[in-house]
């Protein structure tokens, strides 16, 4: 069976879409000048964003490292949650309706600043920050084993979503030329999506730390970066 889009997805998707189209070129040398621009400027992102896969590599190892100082229960509750997006996304239905109210959402709350209302709802994992932000309430007043167990399974439920939905948007605009822009740009929001999770589960896990996680991948992408160096320069 065809898989059916939602229509809130669509027109969140058609809307971002129009608002990156740029105006008509002029005719004759502006035709051909704004060409070569577009093309010169899609390569110096495609050479960014390959560059910054060295750091969505040292993030992802950093994080599954510290993740695993957590109780192996826990992290299997996680990761479950990750597994049950995917089984769900490919084979039953695409909750795109989900996403879009959650990318509304950060939307409605940067109004005030407007540079903000089109990054900050692919920077910004909505439901994974209200998830944390919801078990530290109720945590104040409820003391049971499954109050947490069902905050990492939804964690991992809700950060599956954001990403996906978010590299779906992000691959689908029309006018990226190499597709650098998908490349650096989820790129982007991979590690900085990585880094909040961090962030927030240093806050619920003193076996999980921050500054640890944070070190470490930045180190391992230093590393990177002078082996590759060192590979194409000192030998």
């Amino acid at each position: 069976m065809a898989k059916r889009k939602s229509p809130d997805f669509d027109a969140l998707f058609k809307a971002e879409e129009q608002d990156d189209q740029s105006p008509p070129p002029e005719s004759g040398f502006f035709d051909r000048f704004s060409g070569w621009y577009q093309k010169a400027f899609g390569i110096i992102k495609l050479i960014f964003g390959l560059c910054f896969l060295p750091f969505v590599y040292a993030f992802s190892t950093s994080f599954m490292h510290e993740s695993a100082l957590i109780e192996r229960a826990l992290q299997d509750y996680f990761w479950g949650g990750v597994i049950a997006f995917l089984l769900i996304y490919l084979f039953i239905w695409e909750p795109a309706i989900i996403y879009a109210k959650g990318h509304r959402v950060i939307e409605f709350i940067f109004t005030f600043f407007k540079p903000l209302v089109k990054f900050a709802p692919y920077l910004l994992p909505t439901y994974t920050i209200l998830l944390f932000a919801f078990f530290g309430f109720f945590s104040l007043f409820i003391n049971a084993r499954w109050l947490i167990e069902s905050m990492m399974f939804l964690v991992g439920f809700s950060t599956m979503l954001h990403l996906v939905f978010c590299a779906k948007t992000i691959r689908g605009k029309k006018s990226d030329f190499l597709k650098g822009n998908y490349i650096f740009g989820f790129s982007f929001v991979y590690v900085v999506n990585v880094s909040i999770l961090g962030l927030c589960l240093n806050f619920i896990f003193k076996e999980f730390s921050f500054v640890r996680f944070f070190n470490i991948a930045l180190q391992n992408a230093g590393s990177i970066f002078y082996a590759v160096f060192k590979q194409l320069f000192l030998n």
